[in-house]
This record gives structure tokens, sequence and C-alpha cells, in this order.
């Protein structure tokens, strides 16, 4: 890459539900990096008045209301049905990419950026990171976390984890781990380590 053609190093970040990606992400943001935050912005385009509301009611029918999508009414009929999913899923994607784009446009002068994107191997996006970083914890640790979160059932849960990409292939296929089982310092130092030693390169 030549001094012309520079552009922020890109940094995907993902870990299955209750891994403390979220958490991460936001130690990211707070040490400087400009974080994209998938879920944020569909939960903005699918919220009162969001772009995406009249092309989910049209197919889903029943599934929003004046706060916007109504999740259970949503959920209901895309949990377990994989060609619903799917139909959400061509809906709400490309919705998405265009806002990445426009986040790239706005931070192509960062030296870093971050990607906050769930299902970073499950949709694709793992191909067009430079890093891919994934945070996990020990299975007892996700399992207590996402069981205290209101109304999550035993059921939910392993429904969300059969769709998921396993822990251990993410795990494998990252270029750097950062554990959230320990203290929330440790994770911390974890972050700031690798923000060092992405930036060194």
């Amino acid at each position: 890459m030549t001094n012309t053609d520079k552009r922020p190093q890109t940094i995907g970040l993902t870990g299955s539900i209750g891994m403390g990606k979220s958490t991460v992400a936001a130690m990211f943001e707070e040490a400087g990096v400009p974080v994209f935050d998938a879920d944020a912005e569909v939960r903005a385009m699918q919220g009162p008045d969001g772009e995406l509301i009249p092309a989910i009611e049209a197919a889903f029918p029943g599934s929003t209301g004046p706060g916007g999508v109504n999740r259970e009414a949503l959920g209901a009929q895309v949990f377990a049905d994989a060609d619903a999913r799917a139909r959400l899923e061509a809906i709400v994607h490309p919705a998405v990419g265009q806002k990445r784009a426009s986040f790239i446009e706005a931070n192509a002068g960062e030296p870093l950026i971050l990607f906050d994107i769930p299902l970073l191997f499950e949709g694709g996006g793992h191909a067009m990171v430079d890093h891919i970083v994934v945070v996990s914890a020990p299975a007892n640790i996700q399992r207590e976390r996402v069981l205290s979160r209101p109304g999550m059932t035993a059921e939910k849960f392993e429904h969300i984890l059969s769709i998921q990409t396993p822990d251990a292939e993410k795990r494998a296929r990252a270029d750097h781990i950062i554990d959230t089982g320990v203290s929330h310092e440790e994770t911390r130092a974890m972050v700031q380590a690798l923000i060092a030693e992405l930036l060194r390169e």
C-alpha cells in the first residue's frame, strides 16, 4: 500500500451471544477507535419512523406499530423459520451496507476503524476486514450472562447458539482473541495492548 492510497486498518469484532462484545466495542470507542455498531444501526432503522418499517410490515404483516418493529411479533414470525429469516435479512442487510459505506467515508482519515458485527462469519463479513477480533469467555459464564437477561429461556438460548458459528470455531478463525471471562480492567488492558500493536503495524 502506498501513501497515496492509505486507508484505515479495519477490525471486525465478533463474538457469540453473552460473550461481552458490546462491552469490548465500548472499550475500543473509549480508546478513540471509531466503531460501526451494526445492531445499533438496525435498531434505529427499525425504530419509530425507521426507514425499514414499510418494507418489514409488507413482508411480515402485523410485525410493526407506532413504536417501530414489534420485536416479539416479528420474532414469532421468523424464529426457527430459515426462509422467513432470509427474507428479513434481504431487507436489512443492504440497508446496513449503505450505512457502513457512509461510516467508512466519514472516517477515511483514521488509522483504525472497527465494525461491531455479531454475525461476522455467518454473513461473510470476515472477508472484508483486515483483522478479526473474537470476544470470548468460558461457556459457563456465557450461559449465566444470557439466562439472566429478561425474557430469555434455555430453549431460546440453545436456538441462538444453533444458528451462530460455535465459539471454538470463531476462536480458531480469529487473528486476536479478547477474553471477557476476567475483570473489566484486564479486558481493557488487552484492548489497549491490541490497539497499540495494530497502530505499530
